[in-house]
C-alpha cells in the first residue's frame, strides 16, 4: 500500500498537528515529504528539533526554507506603511506568515513533482482557508489533503494516535499551540476559548520589573525602518532586534477578540513588541510628514486591506493596487523616531524628519503666527460657522412649524 498515491509535500511546523499528519498520510499511501517554512521566530536549535520531529515520526525527506525576508518586503512593510491592527488591537502576526508558508510549500512541491500539498489546519480556524486560498490559486492542479479537518481530529486524539505508535510527542502538545513567527507569537486553545479567563502570568507580567527606562532611536526610509540606534539592519533582521528589546521589557503582550474567517467570534493571546512599536513611531512619522487628507484616506484602504489580508484573500488584485497607493504615500515619511522603554510600557517621545510639516517658520500652535493676521483668522472662522449656523437655522424653523401644527 505504501507509495501508491504518490509524492505529497505537508506544510510542516513540528507541533502535534502536523506531526501527526505524517504517519497518517503514510498510512493511506502517501510518500510524505516534509517542509517547514520558517517565516521568523524560530531559534537554529529549534529548526534542528522540527528537522529532528520530522525524522522520527518517518517523512521521506524534509525541506526547510528561510522565508524571513520574503515576509518583511512581501507582507510586513505595507502592514507598517498602513499601520495595520486588526480591530485596532491585532497587528496580525499568523495572517502574512501562512500566506507566504502556503507560497513557499507549493514551490517545493513543484521542485519534489508532488501530486498533492497537505496543511495540519483544522476545519474552524483561520489557516485553512489561508492555505487553501493560496493552493487553488497558485496550484489548482495539485490535490489539496487536510487530515485534521476531513477527520474531525481533536488534538487529543492525535496525541494518543501518536504515543500509540510509539511516535514522539512535540513539547506542551496537549497545552495549547503556540505560533511564532517574524511579526509576533500567537496563543490559542486552553485559556483563549473563555473570553473571561486571564492570560498566563508569562503574558501579563513584565520578566524584570526592576529594570531602568531605555531610550531607542529608528531610523526610517520612505516609511520602512532601516536601522535602530544608527545600526543599519534588513527588515527581518531588525524586527527581530526590535523583537528581542521588547521581550526582555515585557512590551507588546495582549489579548485580542474578533471575528474570524468563517464568522464566528475568536479569542488570542499574542505578544507582538515589534509589530506594535514599529506601527506606533510610523504612525507619529507620519502624522509629521503628511496631510491630514493623505491619512484620512490611506487609512480607510489600509484597513480594508488588513482585513483581506486576514481573510486570505492575498491574490486579490484590488491589494496590488491598495500597495502601490501605499508605497506612494510614504515617499516622504523619512526621519527618525524616539521611543522609549519601560518594564510592561512604551512610549513614542520624538520625532523628526527633513519633510516635517510642523514648521515654526510659518506659525506656532497657540501662540503665534506669520502668514496671516488676527483680522484674516477672525474673518476664516466666521466663514467656517456658516455650514453649521443655517442648519441650525433650519431646525429652528422646522420645529417652530411643527410645534405651531402640534397645538392645531
Amino acid at each position: 500500500m505504501q507509495n501508491k498515491l504518490g509524492p505529497l509535500a505537508l506544510a510542516f511546523s513540528g507541533g502535534l498537528d502536523t506531526s501527526y499528519c505524517v504517519p497518517k498520510l503514510q498510512e493511506v499511501g502517501w510518500t510524505v515529504h516534509t517542509v517547514f517554512v520558517d517565516t521568523g521566530g524560530t531559534s537554529a536549535a529549534e529548526r534542528e528539533r522540527i528537522a529532528a520531529q520530522a525524522k522520527a515520526v518517518g517523512a521521506a525527506s524534509h525541506h526547510a526554507v528561510d522565508a524571513r525576508e520574503k515576509v518583511f518586503d512581501r507582507f510586513v512593510r505595507y502592514l507598517i506603511f498602513g499601520n495595520v491592527l486588526r480591530g485596532e488591537v491585532y497587528p496580525l502576526s499568523v495572517a502574512a506568515e501562512r500566506t507566504q508558508q502556503a507560497i513557499s510549500v507549493i514551490e517545493v512541491a513543484k521542485q519534489l513533482g508532488a501530486k498533492a500539498v497537505a496543511h495540519g489546519s483544522t476545519g474552524a480556524g483561520n489557516d485553512q482557508i489561508r492555505f487553501d486560498v493560496a493552493l487553488r490559486v497558485l496550484a489548482p492542479e495539485l490535490q489539496v489533503v487536510t487530515p485534521i479537518r476531513e477527520g474531525g481530529v481533536k488534538r487529543e486524539e492525535s496525541l494518543k494516535y501518536l504515543q500509540d505508535r510509539g511516535l514522539p510527542v512535540p513539547e506542551r502538545a496537549s497545552a495549547y499551540s503556540v505560533n511564532r513567527g517574524l511579526w509576533g507569537t500567537t496563543w490559542g486553545g486552553g485559556w483563549t476559548h473563555d473570553s473571561w479567563q486571564s492570560p498566563p502570568s508569562e503574558l501579563l507580567d513584565p520578566p524584570n520589573p526592576s529594570l531602568p527606562p531605555r531610550d531607542v532611536v529608528i531610523g526610517w526610509q520612505k516609511g520602512v525602518p532601516v536601522s535602530v540606534d544608527g545600526k543599519t539592519y534588513s527588515g527581518a533582521q531588525l524586527v527581530d532586534v526590535l523583537g528581542a528589546l521588547c521581550e526582555e521589557f515585557g512590551v507588546g503582550r495582549n489579548v485580542h477578540v474578533g471575528e474570524t474567517v468563517l464568522g464566528i467570534k475568536g479569542r488570542v493571546g499574542f505578544e507582538a513588541g515589534a509589530a506594535l512599536t514599529l506601527i506606533a513611531a510610523h504612525r507619529e512619522l507620519e502624522k509629521l510628514v503628511q496631510t491630514k487628507w493623505q491619512g484620512f484616506w490611506k487609512d480607510h484602504l489600509a484597513r480594508f486591506y488588513g482585513d483581506r489580508l486576514h481573510e486570505g484573500q492575498y491574490f486579490d488584485p484590488a491589494l496590488r493596487d491598495i500597495e502601490a497607493l501605499l508605497e506612494s504615500s510614504q515617499q516622504r515619511v523619512t526621519g527618525e523616531t524616539r521611543l522609549r522603554f519601560a518594564p510592561g510600557r512604551f512610549q513614542v517621545t520624538g520625532t523628526r524628519s527633513p519633510a516635517s510639516l510642523l514648521d515654526r517658520a510659518v506659525a506656532t500652535y497657540g501662540e503665534e503666527n506669520l502668514l496671516w493676521s488676527g483680522e484674516e483668522a477672525r474673518g476664516f472662522a466666521r466663514v467656517q460657522a456658516v455650514a453649521p449656523l443655517l442648519a441650525a437655522r433650519a431646525q429652528a424653523r422646522a420645529e417652530s412649524i411643527l410645534g405651531q401644527s402640534g397645538d392645531k
